[in-house]
């Protein structure tokens, strides 16, 4: 298939295609006038490749989920450095957790302390008509 039905298929543009090809995550074969050809097996890697970014991995991260596909994988997540990203990304995603989760408090500290002053002083704060 050509470019434009290929990024048809994969929901992207023709932009993003010559972007990830720039970058070596996809490589299109040319046909004899010139014209990139791909195939099912690149609309798999796109597919991948996208379905990572949903989850929140750049775009480099991607690779080893690709380079596991072109290795011959059926999941581009059985190979050890792919799997290598998920624990990294695990662990990230951990940290944020946490840190959101000190946030939360304060946030429920400052608005307990808030209400409570509030409860206290009980002036109006609203405007009367």
């Amino acid at each position: 298939m050509r470019i434009g039905e290929l990024a048809r298929r994969a929901g992207t543009s023709t932009r993003t295609l010559r972007y990830y090809e720039s970058r070596g995550l996809l490589t299109a074969r040319r046909t004899g006038n010139g014209y990139r050809d791909y195939d099912e097996d690149d609309l798999r890697l796109l597919r991948q490749i996208r379905t990572l970014q949903d989850f929140g991995f750049e775009l480099e991260e991607t690779r080893p989920f690709v380079e596991c596909l072109r290795a011959g994988h059926p999941a581009g997540d059985a190979c050890p450095a792919s799997l290598a990203v998920y624990r990294r990304k695990l662990a990230e995603l951990d940290g944020l957790i946490g840190q959101l989760a000190d946030v939360r408090d304060q946030v429920a500290r400052q608005l307990a302390a808030a209400e409570e002053a509030a409860g206290r002083a009980a002036p109006r704060c609203e405007m009367t008509g």
